[in-house]
Parts: C-alpha cells; sequence; structure tokens
C-alpha cells in the first residue's frame, strides 16, 4: 500500500487520531514529567492543547489540506496550555504555513511541512533547550526530508518520521542530565511520538490499541514518580516564581498608538523572567514566562490589546506541597509526620456542594471531574495527604479511572480503585464502606454498590449531532443515562422529566436530585412534584450540589 497524495479529509482523519491517542496516553506522559519546575503536567497540558486544535478540525468539514491544517493551528493555538503545549501548537502553526493554500500534498512537502514546524517551533523559544521535544520534532522533520528525496510514498515517510521520533526520544535522557538522572525519557517528546503514532495509523489504516500499551516507559513512570527530580532542589534556588499564562486579543486602537513585533516583545520580556514563550497570529499572542512580577508583564501586554485567558501559579507554593507531600510517602521517610489511619477515602468532585458530602462522610475531595479531569500526580498527593494504610479511590468519572489506576500502582501502600463513573455511583459506594471491615471486604462491597444505583445527568449540547439515534441541536439539553443519551430537547426541566421517566420504575424507592449551579430552588421544587405526582411511592430527596456543566445530577434506588 502507498499513498502519493495526502487530502484535507485524510489529514483531518490523522489530527484526530493523533490526538485521540495523545488523549488515552495522557497520564503516562503525565508521570514522565520529572522536571524540577513545578509548571503543570506535560501531558494534561498537550492533551488539553491538541484537544482545542481537534475540535477546530472536526468543524471544519474541509477536503483541503492548507484550511484543515489552519484550522488545526488555530485551534491549537487558542487551547496550548504549558510550556509543552505552546510549542506543540508553534510545530503545527509551521506545519500549516507550509501547506497554506496547497489542496493537496505530495510526499515531498508533506516533509517540508515537518521541517517548517522545527523551525517555527525553535523560533518561538527564546532559549532552546535541547532533549526536549523541541529535539524530538527537529530529528524527526530532518528525516522526513532525508526520506522524501528517495521516495515519493507518504507512508513510507511517516513510518520513517516515527522510527526517527522513537529513536530520538531514546536519546533524550543523553542530553538532559535530569531525564538520566531519574530514569526517564522527555515527556514532551513522549507526547508528540503519541501523536505521530496516530498519523501512521490512518495512513496505514489500522486501528491503535484503545488503552495504553505496557512497556518499558510505563516502568520508567513508576520510576519517575518515586524518584521526582523535585527532590534534587532547595524551593529557595526558584529565582521566578510565578508561572504566567496569557493571551492578548488585540486592538486597533491600542494597535495604532503601539504597534506589535513579535520578536521585540519577546525581548523586552525576556529581561523579566525565563521559560519564554511568545507566539501570535493576525487576532492574539499568547504568552508564557516564569517571573517575579507577574502583573508587570499584564501591564507590559495590555499596550496591543485586551487580556484573556490569564493563569497564574506561585510555582514556590507548588514545590513546597510537592516535597510535603513526599515526605510522607514511605520511601521517603521512616518516619511518617503523623500515625497513620488504618482506612482513607479519596475521591473526585465538582461543586462546593457536592464536595460537602463527600468530605462529611470522610473522604479527602480532590476537585476535578468533566473538562478538568486530575492528573496522577494529583491523585499521588491526595494519596499521601489522607496517610493511611489502605486507600481507596473513587474517581466518580470514567475519564479519572485510568489516571487513579496508575496512581494506585505507583505509590507504596494499599490502594485500590473502585471504578465508579459517576458521583451518585460514588455516593452509593462510600456509603457502603465499613471501617471495621477488611480491605477486600470493603473493595467488595463498594464495588457490588455501583449496581445498586441509576445515574442520570441533564447537560446542554454544544453542537448539532446525532448519537445513538438521537438528533441534538446546539443548546439543547441532554438527558443521559448510564452515559447514552435518551433524550434531547430546548427546555431543561422537560430534559428532566423525559430523563426520569426512563429511569424510575415501579420498583423505585429512593429519587436524589443534585441541583446545579445554574438551577433554582424552584426548578427542583417543580421537578419533586412530578416525581411526586409520576411515581408517588419514590421517595425524594434534594441536594444543592453547586455542581457546573450538569443541571442536574439524578440518582435512583
Amino acid at each position: 500500500m502507498s499513498l502519493k497524495v495526502l487530502d484535507g479529509n485524510k489529514f483531518a482523519q490523522m489530527v484526530l487520531e493523533g490526538a485521540a491517542n495523545l488523549s488515552k496516553n495522557a497520564a503516562m506522559v503525565d508521570a514522565l514529567n520529572v522536571f524540577p519546575v513545578p509548571d503543570g503536567d506535560t501531558g494534561t497540558n498537550m492533551n488539553l492543547t491538541i484537544t482545542s486544535g481537534a475540535k477546530e478540525v472536526e468543524k471544519s468539514k474541509e477536503n483541503h489540506v492548507g484550511n484543515v491544517a489552519a484550522s488545526f493551528a488555530k485551534g491549537l493555538l487558542m487551547g496550548a496550555r504549558g510550556n509543552s503545549g505552546v510549542i506543540l501548537s508553534q510545530i503545527f502553526r509551521g506545519f500549516s504555513k507550509a501547506v497554506e493554500g496547497k489542496s493537496s500534498i505530495n510526499a515531498q512537502e508533506f516533509a517540508k511541512a515537518f521541517e517548517g514546524g522545527v523551525e517555527t517551533a525553535y523560533k518561538a523559544v527564546m532559549k532552546p533547550v535541547e532533549g526536549t521535544i523541541l529535539t524530538v520534532a527537529k530529528d524527526s522533520g530532518r528525516m522526513a526530508v532525508k526520506s522524501a528525496k528517495k521516495n515519493d510514498d507518504i507512508i513510507t515517510v511517516m513510518k520513517d518520521v516515527l522510527t526517527e521520533a522513537y529513536a530520538s526520544l531514546n536519546r533524550t535522557p543523553d542530553l538532559l542530565p535530569v531525564l538520566k538522572e531519574v530514569g526517564v525519557v522527555d515527556s514532551g517528546g513522549q507526547g508528540l511520538v503519541t501523536v505521530y503514532e496516530g498519523f501512521l495509523a490512518v495512513l496505514e489504516g489500522r486501528e491503535l490499541p484503545k488503552t495504553p500499551a505496557a512497556s518499558k516507559l510505563m516502568n520508567d513512570m513508576v520510576n519517575a514518580e518515586h524518584h521526582k527530580a523535585q527532590m534534587h532542589m532547595k524551593t529557595e534556588d526558584i529565582v521566578f516564581g510565578y508561572c504566567t499564562e496569557f493571551m492578548v486579543k488585540f486592538e486597533d486602537d491600542k494597535l495604532s498608538k503601539t504597534s506589535f513585533d513579535e520578536n521585540a516583545f519577546r525581548n523586552e520580556l525576556n529581561n523579566h523572567g525565563d521559560s519564554l514563550l511568545v507566539v501570535s497570529d493576525d487576532d492574539v499572542v499568547k504568552v508564557h514566562i516564569h517571573t517575579e512580577k507577574p502583573g508587570d508583564m499584564l501591564t507590559l501586554a495590555q499596550r496591543f490589546g485586551s487580556l484573556i485567558n490569564i493563569k497564574i501559579e506561585n510555582m514556590r507554593e507548588q514545590h513546597t506541597a510537592i516535597l510535603e507531600s513526599e515526605q510522607v510517602v514511605p520511601q521517603y521517610s521512616s518516619k511518617p509526620v503523623s500515625e497513620k489511619k488504618k482506612f482513607g477515602i479519596v475521591t473526585v468532585a465538582m461543586g462546593s456542594g457536592i464536595e460537602e458530602m463527600f468530605t462529611s462522610m470522610g473522604a479527602a475531595v480532590i476537585q476535578g471531574g468533566q473538562t478538568m479531569n486530575p492528573s496522577t500526580e494529583d491523585i499521588v498527593k491526595a494519596i499521601a495527604e489522607v496517610n493511611a494504610e489502605n486507600v481507596f479511590i473513587l474517581p466518580n468519572n470514567s475519564n479519572i479511572i485510568m489516571a487513579a489506576e496508575q496512581a494506585a500502582s505507583v505509590v507504596d501502600q494499599e490502594v485500590r480503585v473502585i471504578r465508579t463513573k459517576t458521583v451518585p455511583q460514588g455516593i452509593a459506594s462510600i456509603l457502603a464502606f465499613n471501617p471495621g471491615a477488611a480491605l477486600e471486604e470493603n473493595e467488595r462491597k463498594m464495588t457490588d454498590a455501583i449496581s445498586t444505583v441509576k445515574s442520570g445527568q441533564v447537560t446542554f449540547a454544544v453542537r448539532d449531532t446525532s448519537i445513538d439515534g438521537v438528533d441534538i441541536k446546539k443548546d439543547d439539553y441532554m438527558g443521559i443515562y448510564e452515559g447514552k443519551i435518551v433524550v434531547s430537547i430546548q427546555g431543561k426541566q422537560e430534559a428532566a422529566k423525559q430523563l426520569l421517566q426512563e429511569m424510575l420504575d415501579e420498583d423505585s424507592e429512593i429519587v436524589t436530585i443534585i441541583i446545579g449551579e445554574d438551577t433554582t430552588n424552584e426548578e427542583a421544587e417543580e421537578l419533586t412534584d412530578f416525581i411526586e405526582a409520576s411515581f408517588p411511592e419514590a421517595e425524594v430527596e434534594v441536594h444543592v450540589g453547586s455542581q457546573p456543566i450538569y443541571s442536574y445530577i439524578l440518582s435512583v434506588e
């Protein structure tokens, strides 16, 4: 099989598969993140970045390589998070510029696009560091050009790109001492490799494994979690303490007074910090910098337009917290800072009311859920903080289960993941916990409790689509029953009522309504009246969850 010409449709499929492969491997990439600056999670940041790009590609519906690549680059820039995410966006910004105006491309043009991506990414970074994602992109980009000189098959070029990307990734510890010291490869480079794996799979017409492959890298992850580079530096050694990210939306009236020049602005900011990235297009400029004066950076940027997407993190506090959490894990200290409890429970929740519910039942709560999945490291920290001999994790979201299981595998204590996929399942599971029972018995009862509750959610649709035979219009309210959309309708209340009719039957005894931040008490009372009138045998409980995304979370027992 060979491919001489790449069109927009095929390239769009490559982008979507590359994004999907990075997404399912994000926890693995997170675990490889060992640099001493607590600057977010590489896998999470890259995943959020490429997901934003993939969404733009999905919306474009183009069969024009140049236009698809432009949509991808725009989405990447708008969604870029962290150093790794911004660099990823620049790789494909350069790729996009290389194929601009082309409806399709041949092998040589495909190869030059990779090379163009490398040039753009290096220009965006004030002080490029070798042994990172930049090196992997550079080495594989050079191989693309070399391969295209010998043949005109795009699939062969992509195979050679991926082969060299693997080889370059394995060489990163030779270029960065901290990687060799900890015994892992570069996390950003690994993230780029997962994207390229998706590209090749589409070109070859095959499917990638649905779960991350167990490999030496998985063993490396364990090593990374147990030997964090943060342990090799002192908090006071952090020279620039605030990780500062923001975007500026250009405004004509401000630009008429102060013209914008990307290189000049980059050089200006370089005097105020390190880890600097400045990238722009016609509409916005995105900045990432570690600095002592984040407010001054925002002031400098406001000369060109309005500030959006601001994120400032105190890295000294983050680093101190990391060191403190490491001290209570057995492999770092033979004397725990306090006496360990027999059992601890870690759960994930979003919404002050839901968090309070879990806290009142004795669980430690990680803030997160849909659209905000905690990383492996977040969960490892929480496990350490509960300071218990045996820990149960309740993810309460299918997207968090993998990170929870990865966290369980890298800590030196008994951790069991109860595979809860919804908040009602998490509540049912924690209610089944018995502090006087043995570990295995609790695990069995908490797992069995999942099947005793039916879960439903009401939320809004973000685009038109059709799923499971249900036609969905943007801004409709959807009723979701055990992960399946069963109703889509304009009214929130009507969606909730139709969902409940699917969930309830003559055997239903208890209905719990957890109301979200966009739902009033009056609306909850209306829904209660509906249940009592339609199913008079069922007892109704109402709780204020204040959760985003979901207007109602419903459970039926």
